[in-house]
């Protein structure tokens, strides 16, 4: 797995290891072998979608001024 690959990229790549473990036609080595890619994929996404929290910003306009305040769930 590449450490420069984006979200998009990596879903897709899941995406494409579930269908094949949903399959069932993979020899029981290979489709751990899958299932432990999918983890490391599963696991960039998500370091990938916290990233991309943290940099969630809300502009709110007050006082003709645009404010930067943090998101918060």
């Amino acid at each position: 797995m590449k450490e420069d690959l984006n979200f998009e990229s990596a879903m897709e790549q899941l995406e494409e290891i579930a269908k094949e473990l949903e399959n069932g036609d993979l020899p029981l080595e290979k489709s751990v072998e899958k299932f432990e890619e999918g983890i490391k994929l599963s696991k960039k996404c998500n370091e990938i979608l916290e990233k991309a929290e943290k940099r969630i910003s809300i502009l709110i306009n007050s006082d003709d001024e645009l404010k930067e305040e943090n998101f918060e769930n």
